[in-house]
């Protein structure tokens, strides 16, 4: 017989992602009653559970069709009109599911910039606190670092002779420092990558705060479509939802309704509920409660992959490398590569575009990579031989795109524009930043293991690369700022989260981001989560 989920609670959280599970998580430890709903499916699979896992998982689509959305772009008219996949977690624990489990805090710079604009409460050394108090650091604790945290912090015990090449060959190519911890003090230069993995674990949000936190008081309810927040009387009372079984009902909140659905999820119920800009919403016949620039100020990072033939690493892109990788975690768990983030190395530079701030990252992937691009959903062919792949990343994009409704149903894909490559000068940082990299693979460091470049091939340069680019470049998935934080007239939300004009309604999550942070998004993500149930609580 199924379960019977409640209806009411103090507090109700749509989505259970990276800053869902984590303020659900607290809020219930406080001793509220909280009620997550998520729409996906259980996160309790081999497939999330192991980290190696992210490589399949991405690269085969019966497999990936089981824990992603499947949402795409519209054509982006920079990119050579490439519709671009946009990996959202159909599942417990989000994107936080699926991700590749870097982890990154981003540059202190990046918060203390926010509370410039006015965000008080969101500055470095302010959040440096709920940093701390979510980490579980392998180091253990400092001024910077927690320990004792929901979430596990990890290096990978068993990088590739390669990946530590890699780091000597960057320090010694671009004259920065090989870093002990680029989340600590100081972010640029080049370090083994940190990962939100343990004891062959993801340490995904849900995996944190609802899964080994388990506060009494919290409901987790999978496989429920929220469609619209009810708002009454000025204030959001509760939610309605379609469960598994198609019934509908309503879900009440007797303190707040708070949206963690993410940069897609959060916009869209927001513009459903008749919050958003109010032309468009009438042009899909939705009353306008509040007219907001819900959708704008869309933005997300962009990377451009470089392969090489080296023959210091081992691994190999083929589905029998992974089985046996299967077979022998299974006999020495913990052991093996599956073990682990598939990055094992990170370098956070400048280019000449640069100014305060390092402007580009280097993701090292341990293998090779799909070339020109994967926009298509098929199982895209790698090149077969060991190699080292860099994803030099765009961090800091000039360029804004929208997130608009193309109906009022709540199951229609909304239309993502990032508007990639609109300003010109993104694109200038993707074509240094590639031709930085092939000055790294040039070192001596590597000992004459770096046999060729594979993609995108070393005939391509100037002109040539960049156009080339307008093809090979992908997004990082890391869609952040449709609901904008601040304090003026084009915010959605105010410093604590309250939507604008609407009583008892918050948004926590990474559409809150006004400007994004120079790295991987999911730890400031969870560490937004951390924030938010301060907020709630008042411990702020």
């Amino acid at each position: 017989m199924a379960k019977k989920f409640s209806s009411e609670a103090d507090y109700v959280v749509v989505g259970s992602g990276s800053s869902g599970s984590t303020i659900a998580g607290r809020l219930a430890e406080s001793g509220a009653s909280v009620i997550v709903l998520e729409a996906g499916r259980s996160d309790e699979q081999y497939l999330v559970r192991k980290p190696g896992m992210i490589g399949p998982m991405h690269a085969e689509p019966t497999l990936k069709a089981r824990v992603d959305w499947g949402l795409y772009s519209i054509p982006q008219k920079h990119l050579l009109d490439r519709r671009m996949p946009v990996p959202r977690g159909k599942v417990v624990g989000g994107s936080s599911s699926i991700n590749g489990m870097v982890y990154v805090r981003g540059n202190r710079a990046n918060y203390d910039a926010w509370a410039a604009e006015g965000c008080t409460g969101w500055s470095a050394d302010e959040v440096n606190a709920a940093y701390r108090r979510m980490e579980d650091f392998e180091d253990g604790a400092n001024d910077y670092r927690g320990a004792g945290g929901p979430i596990k912090v990890t290096r990978n015990a068993f990088p590739q002779e390669g990946s530590r090449q890699f780091l000597q060959a960057t320090s010694e190519t671009l004259g920065v420092p090989v870093l002990e911890d680029y989340n600590a003090a100081s972010q640029e230069g080049v370090s083994l990558m940190q990962q939100n993995a343990a004891d062959g674990l993801r340490y995904s949000a849900s995996r944190g705060y609802v899964h080994d936190l388990a506060p009494a008081s919290l409901e987790l309810q999978s496989e429920v479509l929220v469609r619209r927040v009810v708002v009454e009387g000025g204030r959001a009372t509760g939610v309605e939802v379609t469960d598994k079984d198609g019934s509908q009902r309503v879900v009440r909140a007797g303190k707040e309704v708070i949206l963690s659905a993410g940069f897609v999820g959060s916009a869209q119920l927001l513009m459903l509920s008749g919050i958003g800009h109010a032309q468009h919403l009438r042009d899909h016949g939705i009353d306008v409660l509040a007219d907001l620039p819900v959708g704008d100020n869309l933005h997300d990072h962009l990377f451009h992959a470089l392969t090489f033939h080296v023959t210091s690493t081992k691994m190999r892109g083929t589905p029998a490398y992974f089985a046996k990788g299967v077979l022998m975690e299974t006999l020495r768990p913990g052991r093996t590569f599956l073990a682990n983030s598939v990055f094992e190395s990170v370098a956070f530079v400048r280019t000449s575009q640069a100014t305060d701030l390092p402007d580009l990252q280097l993701h090292l992937l341990p293998w090779a990579y799909v070339s020109p691009n994967q926009d298509e959903p098929i199982r895209h062919d790698v090149d077969k031989r060991t190699a080292l792949t860099v994803l030099a990343t765009l961090i800091y994009p000039k360029s804004r795109g929208t997130l608009r409704l193309a109906s009022a149903d709540p199951t229609a894909q909304p239309l993502i524009d990032f508007q990639y490559l609109a300003d010109p000068a993104d694109l200038e940082v993707l074509a240094e930043g590639s031709e930085m990299t092939r000055e790294i693979f040039g070192s001596a460091a590597f000992g004459g293991a770096v046999k060729e470049e594979i993609h995108p091939g070393t005939a391509l340069r100037g002109q040539a690369l960049r156009d080339a680019i307008l093809n090979r470049a992908t997004s990082v998935y890391h869609g952040v700022g449709t609901c904008r934080m601040g304090v003026d007239e084009l915010a959605v939300v105010t410093p604590d989260l309250r939507v604008r004009g609407v009583d008892g309604l918050r948004v926590c999550d990474a559409s809150i981001m006004p400007s994004i942070t120079g790295g991987n998004t999911n730890a400031p993500a969870i560490m937004i989560g951390e924030r938010g149930a301060d907020l709630v609580l008042g411990r702020n």
